[in-house]
């Protein structure tokens, strides 16, 4: 088991990934970095090894997909997972993994959006996208979460061996910003100095796509781990669309005794039965999931077992 495991997924970074390995080997000099290589077609992956870095490679396109690999393959105390692309500060990764080891954090997030993320990022739309989906989560989970699309993190082994990586692409950093919320896991926030990419060192997130793909995530996994809020708001639609069938034939019924708008009356009543299956049907849902809660505490606890017992036998090395 590594004390820090140092995680750089890359692809296509050969102008910027000897300068990362360096930088981060520079601060934290007992810790291993490995480089997840992704497809790189510009020798990323020689240049990685050359400065030091151990270098292992993902086939299937995506940072969710090189996330799930890191997270299944390495053991280490305390996870840091950044860029390969220069953009955060190697100066502030001692601060990020000492919130785990000792203030026993499971995320930390390097928070750009309260520093010098929308001075030095050149894109308008992405700094508009951050801002959204970071109010938009902090509305739903009523938490305090800085920066949710933030690529620099550290992670305790309890969160990366519990974690279930379902994303494929860059809407991974939503993911798990969402399920340390519904999980109930310690967060910290830490302000780091953000630096755009250097001249030449292209970025690999589409504004567009992207950000379709991360809302979409935050409505689905809003479903799948608020079922009961998230049926609720489909009931109230539900139900206020049947009643606009209804009330053209309650007053042509109070008026005339007669009900001669019958379509209407049926796709009112049609509406109203819609609605109450899924007030229900969330509502079952939400006790599933506060079954698989209480199946997770007990996989959590399993987890922080398996992690001393992991230590222990480093110390008897």
């Amino acid at each position: 088991m590594d004390k820090i495991a140092v995680l750089i997924p890359c692809y296509n970074e050969s102008k910027t990934v000897k300068k990362v390995v360096e930088d981060f080997k520079r601060e934290l000099p007992e810790a291993t970095i490995y480089v997840y290589d992704n497809n790189s077609t510009d020798g990323t992956d020689k240049i990685a090894k050359e400065a030091g870095a151990i270098v292992r490679y993902e086939r299937k396109q995506g940072k969710g997909n090189v996330i799930r690999s890191m997270f299944r393959d390495i053991d280490a105390e305390v996870y840091l997972m950044t860029d390969g692309d220069d953009t955060y500060p190697a100066e502030c990764a001692r601060e990020l993994c000492n919130c785990v080891l000792e203030k026993n954090a499971d995320m930390v997030i390097g928070d750009r959006l309260s520093s010098t993320y929308f001075t030095e990022n050149k894109r308008p739309f992405h700094n508009v996208g951050n801002v959204l989906v970071r109010k938009l989560i902090n509305m739903i989970y009523k938490s305090d979460i800085r920066d949710v699309m933030t690529g620099y993190r550290a992670f305790s082994y309890q969160f990366v061996k519990t974690f279930p990586v379902l994303s494929k692409g860059f809407e991974i950093e939503t993911e798990m910003t969402i399920h340390t919320l519904d999980k109930n896991m310690g967060v910290e926030n830490v302000i780091i100095e953000y630096r755009d990419r250097p001249n030449g060192s292209e970025s690999k997130l589409n504004t567009y796509s992207d950000g379709f793909k991360v809302l979409k995530t935050i409505v689905t996994l809003y479903k799948n781990y608020r079922p009961l809020s998230f049926f609720t708001w489909v009931t109230l639609i539900l139900f206020l669309i049947g009643l606009g069938f209804l009330i053209p034939v309650l007053i042509d019924y109070v008026q005339t005794g007669l009900v001669p708008k019958m379509p209407s009356f049926v796709a009112s009543v049609f509406f109203f039965i819609c609605s109450i299956q899924s007030f229900f049907g969330g509502l079952i849902l939400q006790t599933i999931i506060k079954r698989g809660k209480q199946d997770f505490e007990i996989k959590l606890n399993e987890y922080k077992d398996k992690f001393k017992m992991l230590k222990n036998e480093n110390k008897g090395e």
